[in-house]
């Protein structure tokens, strides 16, 4: 008999060689019908793995995050099973899970067209039906190598080809169709309820722009039906509140042929931006933040002193300057460094919080570029903060309030992940187990549930990251609190304790907004451009019913302005309703509608947004509503 810990704690003898899918059934008939696979000791199993050892054991349902994974990679295989039905000889090259989906790349002659989504579609449909169980095997590498040979797999071959002579390779079968694959994957095709085909895009195999150009055929899956109609619904939510789409409608920024990468923000889109900017100016004065400024570009030395080179020079763009070699700074941290290097500190200066608006260039690839989400040049909301050892912890969770208070401000809920050291990475195990650990107490003593993101660290420290997410469920990785040893000892910067004796201090890399471009960005989506009244680009437009109260209009804006409010006026010569209608569509706060009666009572008809009439108010009234708006960042 072995020994099962379950994840309640709960312990349960089996015999050696019970399934997970037996240890299922074993706890209730319920459990085992929605079960859809196991996590064995952090590992993720098949439900007909055989558990021979004392082992902890999640039996994975749906609901389950890691559960979603095995009904979407087992739809990608039925995905692959369906295009090989239909377009015999197409070679398949990788299909994963992925966040919400799944994809399968492929080279084929025929361009996929969105009528081919569609039989394709139908034919998983029937392979769904058919109810075709998945059978795992294994072969020797040259036995793979012949199988995928024999089936023309050229992609998969050369898959293979890359693992060591010794491995084992394991395939899943399902009715005809074999793929090579590590799994894991539901028991059968019948597991899967509702299936959706979503897109068809470009794909470089492994993602080398001088490889061969795939077709990549995007899709999702749910155990219910309703769960993708909801889930559809949300796609076309998003549709709608596509940044790109809104940037143009608003008149915010735009993306040029002459500088693809490289946003250009048009009037409106600044003020959002100049906006964000003063409120995070302020909200550092008040936590002992000093702002500081560095140069863009600087000497290549130093990023091969920081370690930027050996670690990041493929995504540096690089110059020269009288024959020297230079570099476009992709992180704002070595300049900071120099900034605290310029004069000796005292250990009563310490903690020293440096923040910088700075303006950063990473190269990517044409095809990952994206609106303001993926661009090449953004501004970081960069802080470092200098410290004595003693105050690490007390610094992480004031950077933890302070990201809480900015995130909050907006509406935003978040989650937060702890990521630990990556293979390519600088300095001792004994700093990187101190730094880690130090993280984890801040989070443990502010009683903060996270989730461990092992290997995903900075090449130079540990890193908490914030997630945040939008109105739609969705999530996206903004803040970070990144804790450093070693760039102190790269650059040989010193404090004098106590003691009389140098130093080193400690550092924390972190960013709240993360890029203010990106920012900007997932605000318009989150809003759907509807702007709470203190961020609104134009605040209130005055609309005048006749030519008759562009006087008064005039006079009105001015007062308005000169009381800090955002104004336009519509002149043109149109009906009142139309003039409505367009304010509507540019989402405008307000809408200030003024006749011959409000131009004999000096007062304005008020229309909200969001709210409809309101009625007719004292223009001071209004001045006061949308200042008392403006200081409470009312949402």
């Amino acid at each position: 008999m072995i020994t099962i810990t379950l994840k309640d704690g709960t312990q349960k003898q089996v015999e050696k060689g019970t399934t997970v899918y037996q240890i299922a059934k074993d706890i209730s008939e319920g459990l085992a019908r929605v079960a859809i696979g196991g996590e064995i000791n952090g590992k993720k199993v098949d439900l007909m793995h055989k558990v021979n050892d004392d082992v902890a054991l999640n039996i994975l349902r749906f609901e389950d995050e890691e559960g979603k994974e095995f009904l979407r990679h087992t739809s990608s295989h039925v995905l692959a099973q369906a295009v090989k039905r239909l377009f015999p000889g197409t070679k398949l090259a990788i299909g994963p899970a992925i966040e919400n989906g799944y994809y399968y790349d492929f080279d084929t002659d025929h361009r996929f067209t969105q009528e081919d989504l569609e039989k394709i579609e139908a034919e998983m449909k029937k392979i769904v039906k058919e109810k075709l169980e998945l059978e795992r095997f294994e072969l020797s590498r040259d036995e793979a190598i012949a199988l995928m040979q024999e089936q023309g797999e050229d992609y998969k071959v050369e898959l293979i080809q890359d693992l060591p002579e010794d491995a084992i390779i394991s395939f899943y079968k399902q009715g005809e169709f074999v793929d090579l694959c590590a799994g894991p994957h539901v028991p059968s095709t019948g597991k899967i309820k509702a299936i959706k085909l979503l897109s068809v895009a470009g794909a470089y195999w492994r993602g080398d722009e001088k490889n061969k150009m795939l077709q990549r055929i995007y899709g999702t899956s749910f155990e219910k039906k309703k769960d993708l109609e909801e889930y559809l619904h949300r796609l076309e939510e998003a549709k709608k509140r596509d940044h790109r789409k809104l940037g143009k409608e608003l008149d915010l920024f735009s993306l040029q042929e002459e500088g693809p990468g490289f946003p250009f923000f048009h009037p409106k889109g600044m003020v959002i931006r100049n906006m964000l900017e003063d409120f995070w100016r302020d909200e550092h004065v008040k936590r002992g933040y000093e702002e500081i400024k560095t140069p863009i570009i600087l000497n290549e030395s130093l990023w091969h002193q920081s370690g930027h080179w050996d670690h990041y020079k493929e995504n540096m763009y690089v110059t020269k300057i009288d024959d020297q070699d230079f570099a476009v700074k992709p992180m704002n941290c070595p300049g900071s460094i120099l900034m605290f290097k310029r004069k000796m500190h005292s250990y009563k200066d310490l903690p020293i919080r440096m923040g910088e608006l700075g303006l950063v260039h990473r190269h990517e690839l044409s095809g990952a570029l994206h609106g303001l989400m993926r661009v090449r040049c953004f501004t970081q909301d960069d802080a470092h903060i200098f410290m004595l050892p003693d105050q690490i912890k007390d610094e992480i969770m004031g950077v933890i309030d302070f990201v809480d208070y900015f995130y909050n401000i907006f509406g935003f809920k978040y989650h937060i992940e702890l990521s630990t050291r990556p293979e390519d990475s600088m300095g001792t195990d004994e700093e990187w187990e101190l730094a880690i650990n130090a993280l984890e107490d801040a989070l443990k003593e502010k009683n903060i549930p996270y989730k461990v993101n092992e290997g995903d660290g900075a090449f130079y420290g540990p890193k908490i990251d914030f997630h945040l997410e939008d109105c739609l469920g969705r999530t996206w990785q903004c803040g970070t609190i990144q804790l450093d040893f070693q760039m102190p000892q790269r650059f040989d910067i010193n404090y004098v304790g106590a003691d009389g004796e140098k130093h080193k201090p400690i550092m924390i890399h972190r960013v709240i907004f993360g890029s203010i471009e990106r920012f900007i960005g997932i605000l318009i989506e989150h809003f759907a451009g509807k702007f709470p009244t203190w961020l609104a680009p134009v605040q209130a437009r005055i609309l005048p019913i006749t030519d008759r109260q562009l006087e008064y209009a005039t006079q009105l804006k001015n007062r308005l302005i000169s009381q800090g409010i955002r104004i336009e006026v519509d002149t043109r010569s149109e009906k009142i309703g139309y003039k409505i209608r367009e304010a509507q569509l540019s989402k405008v706060p307000y809408m200030l509608i003024i006749g011959d009666k409000e131009m004999e009572t000096e007062t304005i008809a008020v229309r909200s947004r969001d709210k409809g009439e309101l009625g007719a108010i004292e223009v001071s009234t209004f001045i006061e509503q949308v200042k008392e708006e403006a200081i409470n960042k009312s949402l």
